[in-house]
């Protein structure tokens, strides 16, 4: 006589494939109209981002997610493609700024080395990724300190808007 053990799965398979098997088609389509899930039409792709969409001068902010969450302020100069741009800290000369990616909706740069703005004598390499969000940038950033510290990594939130 077999185990009861070595049925269960069995039972369960052979009760899985009468649920799904069968039934009208007609009442599935009807139930699945009634809790919202019939014949929608896909949701669009977004739109592609340019670099010419970008193009300006933003008033940007970068908020660290995590720790001493006080704002770093800069702006960022974007130009119709990926030569010219610069990050300018307050009281700083211009710093190039390198298109790494640009594609989707997203535009990925990259800062640096340069000194830190939150770090003195600290040297530092920046990566963002930003998008459009109605006439606002967001996206997030990653600096990399040039130090053997377990804080060698800060990562924030960064938004921003067209400078007038």
């Amino acid at each position: 006589m077999p185990r009861l053990s070595h049925l269960a799965p069995l039972a369960c398979a052979a009760a899985l494939l009468a649920a799904c098997g069968g039934g009208d088609t007609d009442d599935m389509a009807d139930t699945a109209d009634t809790m919202g899930v019939g014949m929608q039409t896909p949701m669009a792709a977004p739109a592609m981002l340019s670099l010419a969409d970008v193009a300006g001068r933003w008033n940007m902010r970068a908020v660290p997610e995590s720790g001493d969450t006080t704002p770093t302020t800069f702006v960022l100069t974007a130009t119709a493609d990926s030569t010219g741009w610069t990050t300018t800290f307050p009281d700083r000369a211009p710093l190039a700024t390198r298109v790494v990616a640009h594609g989707g909706d997203s535009v990925v740069t990259e800062v640096g080395p340069y000194e830190s703005v939150r770090r003195r004598g600290v040297q530092v390499r920046t990566r963002s990724v930003v998008r459009m969000d109605g006439d606002r940038l967001t996206g997030t950033a990653v600096a990399r300190y040039q130090t053997t510290g377990a804080d060698s990594v800060l990562r924030m939130r960064v938004e921003g808007t067209r400078a007038p």
